[in-house]
C-alpha cells in the first residue's frame, strides 16, 4: 500500500478551499438522515463539500472516483461534563435571560453540546491521514489540505445558514412619542409598590400610562390568563400612546408599550417620564417577569409533552418502523405533521421507499437538490426505523434507564424542508403555516415531477361536479372540477349546546361589565352531518347570467362528487373572518365519523328530460353612458347591436375595484368580482370575492369571454417552451397548455391551477397523453380531457388526522394521529407514543381510505 502522504499528493488537485457561496453539507447526508452525531460519523467531500454517511460515502466514491474526505464526529458530552465543563475552564452554562439565539444572554446553539473529533480519510481503502503524514508532505500540499479542512470546518453548513444564527426578539425601536410625550400636571404619585388595577383591583400585570399616570390590567390572553384589557381600554377611549408594565422598572430599564404602535418600544427619555409620577428608577427593583421572559418561558416549553397530553396521561412512546419522529426545526410541526401521514399512503410509499436504491442511484452529482432524491430519502427516513430510537440522556452516564424516554434520535428534515420551500415567500421560512396549505402545494410538487410513471397525488384527485339550475327558465348547467380536500364550513347555528352557549356569554358579559375575571367558555358541540350537508345543500346565485333568458337571474348551484379517490381529505374550515375581518379560530367539537358513507352524494349528470343553458357567453360590461356603436368597433356592425367585439376590456367601476383593494385582495380578483357581478356595487361584489377565495385562478387575470389571453396581452403572444412542455407531459395538448398559461401571464404554477379548474373550457380541444398529439390516434377523445381520477364506492374509513393548537394558522402547535394496526398513535414532532383517548373531535384535517 501506498504511504499516506503519496495517496493525498497524488489526489491535491480533487481538494478544495471552499469559497464564499459554496454550500457546504458537514451537518446532514445527502442521501440519509445520517450526522457527525451517527454511528459512524458523516463524510464531507473535500471537492463537492456534500456529506455522506458512513454507508453511502462508498457509492459516492465509486460513482465521482472522489477518494479525499473530511470524516467528522460528534460525541455528546454527559450533562455532568457538559455543566462543569470539565477540563475547559469554562463557567456551567447559564439559563437565557435574552429573547435570542447565538448571543450573550440568548438560546445556546446545540453544537456546544459536543467534542468534535475532525480527520481526512482516504478512499476506497479508509486510510486515515494523521498529522505525522501532513508534515511529511510538501510545504504546499501540507498547506492546501490544511486550509481545506480549516475552511470546511469554518464554514456555516447549509441547515445552519437556512435558519436565523443570530436573532434578538428584544430588538425594539424609540418610540415616535417618546421625544415629545405629553404629560399631565394632574399630581398624581405613585407609590413603589402595592400597585392594583383601578378598574377591577387585578394585582399583577399592571401597566401605568406615562401621560396621565392611571395604573390599569394588561391585556387577556387567548386562553382567558392576563389581565382584563383596562389599559388597552383606556388608551382607546383618551389616546394615550405609552404605558410601562410596573414591576419591571430596574435602573437598566422597563417594558415600555406603545398602544398607537402596537410594539414593545424604547424610551429613552423613561427616567424623566417616570420621576414625573415620583418614581426614581434607581431604587426600583423588579418585582414582575418582563414580557421577554414570559416569551422566552414559552419558547422553552414548545415541544414540550405536557403540552398536549391526553387527558394528563402518561403515555407509552413507541419505536420501530414507521414511527419515526421529526424534529422541529422552528415551526415546522405542520411539515412534520403533512409528511407523517403521506406516508402512511401507499401510493407515496410504493413511489419514493419501495425503490429508493433505484433512486439513489439515479440521483444526480448534487442530489440535496433533487426532489425525488430527497422525498424518497425523507420517507425511507420515517418507514425504515433507522433512525426510531430512543435519544440519548446526557444526564445517564450508563445509558440504562428503568422507564424509556419519549424523545427520540429521529429525523431532522433540513434539506428536505430547504428545497421544498425555496423560492415559495412563506415556506421558506421558520414562521408557522396552514397545514392545509402545506399540504395542497406539496402535492402541487408532485405533479409538477411525476412527469412519467405513477403519481401518487393520484390517490387523492378527485371530480366534483357542480349543478346550476336557473331558476327562471329552470335549465342546467353543469361543470366539473379536480380537487384534493373537501372543504367542510361549520355551521355555528347548528350546535346541539345552544343553550349553554347562550348562558356562557351572559355570564361572560356581566364579568366584563363588572370587572371580574372571565369565565371558562364552553366548545360548541357540531354534528358532522350539519357540516356535510352544509356543504352539499343547494346554493343560491343572486346575480347569475342565465342564457337561456338573455339576462341575470336567480339559479342554485349543487355540489357533488363526480369520483371518489382512494384516499380522502376533509378540511373542517374552523379559520374565518370575524365581521371586523380580523381571522379567528372557530373552538368548536365535531363528531367526526370512523367510517362514513358519501354514496349519496354522487353526482349523475343530466337528468332525463332536462335542458341544458345554452353556450353563450354574457355581453361585455357597459356604463350608462357608453353607446352601443361605440365599443362595437372594427369587429362590430353598426346595424346589428347584438354584436359586441370580445377583444375590448370591459368598463368597470373604479372606485368599487379601489374598494376593494384597499381591503388587501388582489387587483386581478377585484376586477373580476366587479366584472362578474355587472358593475352592481361593493355589496355584490364582496359576496362574489367571499365565494370564490378558494379558487385556484382567484388572483389569475380577467379573461374576458372569447379572449384567450388576460387583459394587456395579445392572443399570439410567446410562451415558456419549458413551461408549455411540463404541461404536455401531464397529459394535455400543446393547444391547453398554451391556453393556460396566456391565460395566467405565462406563470406555470398559476396555469397548472387553471388547467385543472377549466376541464369543461378543455372539453373542445384536443387532449394529448404523454405529449402525443390526440390526432394520432382515432381514439383521442377518450379519455376525458385533464388528469386521470381513480373512482370506486363512496365508503371510507378514519386512518388520520391533524389536530392544530393556537389562535390561528400562523401561530400555535400542530400534531397528527395515525391509526396504524389498530392502534392509534399520536405524533408529536419527535415523540411518538400510542394514544389513549385520541381527540378526534378537534381535528382540523383529517384522512379517510376506501373501505374494504
Amino acid at each position: 500500500m501506498a504511504e499516506v502522504s503519496e495517496v493525498l499528493m497524488s489526489v491535491l488537485n480533487t481538494i478544495r478551499v471552499p469559497r464564499p457561496g459554496d454550500r457546504v453539507h458537514k451537518d446532514e447526508c445527502a442521501l440519509s438522515f445520517a450526522s457527525p452525531e451517527s454511528e459512524g460519523g458523516l463524510y464531507v467531500c473535500m471537492n463537492s463539500f456534500l456529506g455522506f454517511g458512513s454507508q453511502y460515502v462508498d457509492r459516492h466514491h465509486k460513482r465521482t472516483g472522489q477518494r479525499a474526505y473530511l470524516h467528522i464526529t460528534r460525541t455528546r458530552k454527559t450533562q455532568k461534563e457538559d455543566e462543569n465543563n470539565s477540563g475547559s475552564g469554562d463557567p456551567p452554562k447559564k439559563k437565557p435571560t435574552r429573547l435570542a439565539i447565538g448571543i450573550e444572554g440568548g438560546f445556546d446553539v446545540e453544537q456546544e453540546q459536543y467534542e468534535e473529533e475532525v480527520k481526512v480519510v482516504l478512499f476506497p481503502d479508509r486510510q486515515e491521514v494523521t498529522a505525522d503524514d501532513l508534515n511529511s508532505m510538501p510545504e504546499v500540499g501540507r498547506e492546501r489540505v490544511s486550509l481545506s479542512m480549516a475552511g470546511v470546518m469554518a464554514a456555516d453548513s447549509v441547515s445552519h445558514t437556512l435558519q436565523v444564527q443570530q436573532w434578538d426578539g428584544e430588538v425594539r425601536q424609540e418610540s415616535r412619542h417618546a421625544a415629545d410625550l405629553k404629560q399631565l400636571d394632574n399630581g398624581l404619585k405613585i407609590p413603589p409598590s402595592g400597585w392594583k388595577c383601578e378598574v377591577c383591583d387585578l394585582q399583577e400585570n399592571l401597566w401605568m400610562n406615562l401621560t396621565d399616570g392611571k395604573v390599569m390590567c394588561g391585556r387577556r390572553y387567548f386562553d382567558g390568563s392576563g389581565g382584563n384589557n383596562h389599559a388597552l381600554q383606556h388608551f382607546q377611549q383618551t389616546g394615550y400612546p405609552l404605558a410601562v408594565k410596573l414591576g419591571t422598572i430596574t435602573p437598566d430599564g422597563a417594558d415600555v408599550y406603545s398602544y398607537d404602535e402596537d410594539d414593545m418600544v424604547l424610551d429613552s427619555k423613561l427616567p424623566e417620564h417616570l420621576s414625573h409620577f415620583g418614581i426614581n428608577m434607581m431604587t426600583m427593583e423588579k418585582t414582575e417577569r418582563t414580557m421577554t421572559e414570559l416569551e422566552i418561558a414559552v419558547n422553552q416549553r414548545v415541544g414540550e409533552w405536557e403540552v398536549i397530553q391526553e387527558s394528563g396521561a402518561t403515555l407509552r412512546p413507541l419505536w420501530g418502523p414507521g414511527l419515526t419522529g421529526m424534529k422541529n426545526l422552528g415551526n415546522s410541526c405542520y411539515l412534520n405533521s403533512v409528511m407523517q401521514v403521506l406516508f402512511t399512503v401507499p401510493d407515496f410509499q410504493n413511489k419514493y421507499v419501495s425503490s429508493i436504491d433505484k433512486i439513489l442511484d439515479e440521483a444526480p452529482s448534487d442530489p440535496s437538490q433533487d426532489f425525488k432524491t430527497q422525498v424518497a430519502k425523507l420517507g425511507y427516513g420515517l418507514l425504515s426505523g433507522e433512525y426510531s430510537k430512543p435519544a440519548p440522556d446526557p444526564s445517564d452516564e450508563s445509558a440504562t434507564s428503568s422507564e424509556p424516554r419519549g424523545d427520540q434520535v429521529g429525523i431532522a428534515p433540513q434539506m428536505f424542508k430547504a428545497l421544498v420551500g425555496r423560492g415559495h415567500p412563506e415556506f421558506s421560512t421558520n414562521r408557522q403555516q396552514d397545514a392545509q396549505e402545506f399540504l395542497l402545494y406539496f402535492i402541487n410538487m408532485v405533479e409538477r415531477n411525476c412527469r412519467s410513471g405513477m403519481n401518487p397525488s393520484e390517490a387523492f384527485r378527485f371530480l366534483v361536479e357542480e349543478r346550476i339550475v336557473c331558476q327562471q327558465s329552470q335549465k342546467a348547467k353543469y361543470t366539473q372540477r379536480v380537487d384534493y380536500i373537501v372543504q367542510l364550513p361549520v355551521p355555528m347555528d347548528q350546535a346541539t349546546n345552544t343553550e349553554e352557549l347562550q348562558e356562557a356569554e351572559r355570564v361572560r358579559e356581566e364579568a366584563e361589565s363588572s370587572g371580574a375575571p372571565p369565565p371558562p367558555v364552553p366548545r360548541a358541540c357540531i354534528p358532522f352531518s350539519t357540516c356535510l350537508a352544509a356543504w352539499s345543500e343547494p346554493e343560491t346565485l343572486a346575480d347569475f347570467w342565465s342564457s337561456a333568458v338573455q339576462a341575470k337571474t336567480t339559479a342554485t348551484k349543487t355540489t357533488r362528487f363526480a369520483s371518489f379517490p382512494d384516499h380522502l381529505v376533509i378540511q373542517i374550515k374552523k379559520f374565518t373572518f370575524g365581521l371586523d375581518w380580523v381571522p379567528k379560530k372557530l373552538d368548536v367539537s365535531i363528531d367526526v365519523p370512523d367510517t362514513l358513507d358519501l354514496s349519496a352524494l354522487r353526482g349523475i349528470g343530466q337528468q332525463p328530460g332536462e335542458e341544458l343553458l345554452p353556450e353563450v357567453a354574457p355581453p361585455p360590461l357597459m356604463t350608462p353612458d357608453v353607446e352601443v356603436k361605440g365599443i362595437l368597433g372594427s369587429h362590430g356592425n353598426e346595424e346589428d347591436d347584438s354584436l359586441y367585439s370580445p377583444l375590448l376590456s370591459p368598463v368597470l367601476d373604479d372606485s368599487t375595484v379601489s374598494q376593494l383593494c384597499e381591503m388587501g385582495f388582489p387587483l386581478e380578483a377585484c376586477r373580476k368580482a366587479v366584472y362578474y357581478t355587472g358593475n352592481t356595487g361593493i355589496d355584490a361584489a364582496m359576496n362574489w370575492v367571499m365565494g370564490h377565495m378558494e379558487d385556484p385562478d382567484f388572483s389569475a387575470p380577467l379573461v374576458l369571454p372569447g379572449c384567450s389571453s388576460a387583459p394587456g396581452t395579445t392572443p399570439t403572444e410567446s410562451v415558456s417552451e419549458e413551461h408549455l412542455a411540463t404541461i404536455v407531459s401531464m397529459g394535455f395538448s400543446r393547444e391547453q397548455a398554451t391556453k393556460a398559461l396566456r391565460a395566467t401571464s405565462n406563470v406555470l404554477e398559476r396555469a397548472v391551477d387553471w388547467i385543472f379548474s377549466h376541464l369543461d373550457d378543455l372539453e373542445s380541444m384536443e387532449v394529448s397523453e404523454g405529449g402525443r398529439s390526440a390526432g394520432d390516434s382515432e381514439g383521442s377523445r377518450e379519455p376525458p380531457p385533464g388528469p386521470r381520477v381513480r373512482d370506486g364506492p363512496g365508503k371510507y374509513e378514519l386512518f388520520a388526522f391533524i389536530s392544530h393548537m393556537g389562535t390561528s394558522t400562523m401561530c400555535g402547535h400542530y400534531v397528527c394521529h395515525i391509526k396504524k394496526d389498530q392502534q392509534w398513535v399520536i405524533f408529536n414532532d419527535q415523540k411518538v407514543c400510542a394514544s389513549e383517548k385520541p381527540p378526534k373531535d378537534l381535528g382540523y384535517l383529517y384522512f379517510y381510505r376506501r373501505a374494504d
